[in-house]
């Protein structure tokens, strides 16, 4: 009775915790059609102002790869009414900080002020998306910046080839084939005139989000946002039509070289839904149960008992229009990397054969309220995700309402996803080794 009573008091208490969580928004258009969501929270002096736009690496035609990261970077140059160089310097000195960040589906920019400076934050994200200064000066200057971070991030990096080749692998069709950053010569072949284009028909507000949160009085606040960005002309509508990817119906070995590392590396990789699709919360379910923590059935197998891995993991990577699942594993001096795949195989096997424990399904449900709980302790962190649920999913409501989602995952379902996405015959398997060195 009394194990009961304090079941009974735990779960009150984490319905209170939960209910506690729960982010108050308010969300309008302009008639421009740049939306815009609203959370106060008056519980600390700071205000986060951000824009999503719904442009991301997938967003280029052929041999115009990387624009939209190429942007992330261009339109920090300089504006009609900010000189060029001078961004961080006046956000830094008004007690602000700012950054950027690119996907293959968005791009988000965002600063985070004191809130007696959220005119500033407004104005300087108006001024972006109205005024960008863009000249040959500015485009040479960001593609050198570019390129420094192709060499520092991906061609110099220990590993750093993963995502590329992983890419290329799952994709033949899709623009997700080429990486975000994009292919060097494509950036030094564009001109001004496709610079200009492909700022005209993607940062434009009717393909953005405007998220203000933080310390505000709502009322001030939509005020200051009529007046900076309702007289941003509206563009044309955006519209993307994607070739779909022809099913994987045997499996693919290849293999890449990567100079920058010493122990080789297997990735198993499977293409998966896009992650508005309910198969896709199940398959991270599945990624937590397989590799989430030491107690996960990959780790504690090949890392603790058989010594067999330095490293295991599985990840479920979303994207909109399709998803990665990715099994990435490292050896243990001379296990094989074949080894590595069959080893773990025979655990994603279990799942597609067998329902999970009932015990290892409340560890999950656990570590997924716990996690949801957790989501949205900062108010940076609830701006980005409410642009992010209604940019990219279409429902801001998800940022209070998602847990449910994975509060009704079954073990049923996910032995059914598993059986659905993750067989042999669906996988690419990648070798992944050290450059050999020439025979002398």
């Amino acid at each position: 009775m009394k194990g009961k009573f304090l079941l009974a008091v735990c779960m009150l208490l984490l319905a209170t915790q939960i209910g506690a969580q729960e982010v108050a928004y308010e969300e309008y258009d302009l008639d421009n059609g740049l939306h815009v969501i609203l959370h106060q929270d008056n519980t600390a002096p700071l205000v986060t102002t951000s824009v999503m736009y719904h442009v991301g690496g997938k967003d280029r035609t052929e041999g115009r790869t990387g624009f939209a990261h190429f942007f992330e970077h261009l339109l920090f140059e300089g504006t009609k009414n900010i000189e060029r160089g001078k961004w961080f310097e006046i956000v830094s000195s008004n007690g602000g900080r700012n950054n950027a960040n690119t996907s293959q589906d968005r791009t988000y920019y965002y600063e985070v002020f004191p809130s007696n400076n959220l005119k500033l934050g407004l104005w300087l994200e108006s001024e972006r998306m109205l005024h960008p200064v863009i000249d040959q000066k500015g485009i040479d200057t960001q593609n050198e910046v570019v390129k420094e971070e192709k060499r520092l991030q991906y061609d110099n990096s220990p590993y750093g080839q993963i995502f590329p080749v992983v890419g290329k692998s799952l994709f033949k069709k899709h623009p997700y084939k080429d990486p975000n950053i994009g292919y060097m010569e494509d950036l030094d072949a564009a001109t001004l005139e496709d610079v200009i284009a492909y700022k005209k028909k993607y940062y434009v507000p009717n393909n953005a989000v405007l998220v203000v949160a933080g310390d505000i009085n709502i009322g001030e606040t939509k005020k200051m946002i009529q007046d900076y960005f309702a007289p941003i002309p509206k563009g044309a509508t955006v519209t993307r039509n994607y070739p779909l990817e022809d099913p994987i119906t045997s499996e693919v070995e290849t293999v890449t070289y990567d100079p920058n590392i010493q122990i080789p590396a297997t990735i198993v990789a499977y293409r998966t839904p896009g992650f508005k699709e309910r198969d896709a919360y199940v398959l991270d379910m599945i990624s937590s149960y397989l590799s989430d923590g030491k107690s996960s059935k990959l780790y504690k197998k090949m890392v603790d008992e058989q010594k067999q891995a330095l490293q295991i993991g599985a990840f479920n990577i979303g994207q909109e229009d399709y998803g990665m699942y990715l099994i990435f594993g490292l050896p243990v001096g001379d296990t094989s990397l074949d080894v590595l795949v069959s080893e773990a195989e025979e655990e994603i096997a279990k799942v597609r054969t067998d329902l999970i424990s009932e015990k290892d399904y409340q560890k999950l449900q656990n570590k997924f309220e716990n996690n949801f709980v957790n989501s949205n302790a900062s108010v940076e962190g609830i701006a980005g995700s409410l642009a992010t649920n209604y940019l990219l999913y279409g429902d801001t409501s998800l940022i209070n309402k998602e847990i449910e989602i994975y509060r009704s995952i079954t073990r049923e379902e996910m032995k059914a996803v598993a059986n659905k996405y993750l067989n042999p015959n669906q996988r690419v398997v990648i070798d992944y080794l050290p450059e050999e060195k020439p025979a002398n």
